[in-house]
């Protein structure tokens, strides 16, 4: 589940809004009264939902956002009138009044997004740095120059060597490197 922080500026607002969310399973890892303070309750944090309410002591939603990674989706609590027309990116705005069940689903949406965002983020490969690739090329041009491989066979050639071991390709390449360099 979403780390979810409320962040209002009234601390009668923050607690009624927060015991909704905990009444519906919702974790609420942290209660905020300023901008400041929800920044710096980011830390060690991955990513989350921010509910919160237009205007802080020290900052407005909008300049929040910006203070935000982008991991972090925000939902806005206000009226119409003070949202106007263009929301920020990563923002989703509920009117006031608050209906509870307006609220829930709103959070579970975004809960739904946050958990689609990190499951593509997780299947997506890392990438190798130029060093990681340049091994890997090294290893390849040493295998076709000594084994008369072609670039597929010595690259399969390393996949399966590094499948086999179950340590990385790099860390394969680098082997066939120390060994045949």
């Amino acid at each position: 589940m979403t780390n979810i922080i409320v962040a209002f500026s009234k601390p009668e607002d923050a607690r009624s809004i927060k015991s909704i969310i905990v009444r519906n399973g919702f974790p609420v890892v942290a209660v905020c009264g300023s901008g400041a303070q929800t920044v710096s309750s980011l830390d060690g944090l991955h990513g989350g939902i921010i509910v919160s309410g237009y205007r802080f002591n020290d900052m407005l939603y909008a300049e929040l956002r910006e203070l935000v990674p982008q991991e972090f989706a925000m939902l806005l609590v206000a009226s119409a009138r003070r949202v106007g027309d263009a929301l920020p990116e990563g923002v989703t705005w509920l009117p006031m009044p608050l209906m509870v069940h307006d609220l829930l689903e709103a959070l579970l949406k975004l809960d739904e997004e946050q958990s689609r965002r990190k499951r593509i983020a997780r299947q997506k490969p890392a990438e190798r740095s130029e060093g990681d690739r340049q091994a890997i090329a090294q290893a390849k041009e040493l295998l076709m120059a000594r084994n008369n491989m072609t670039e597929s066979e010595a690259h399969r050639y390393i996949q399966k060597c590094s499948m086999d071991s179950g340590s990385s390709m790099v860390e394969t390449a680098q082997k066939l490197i120390s060994l045949m360099g």
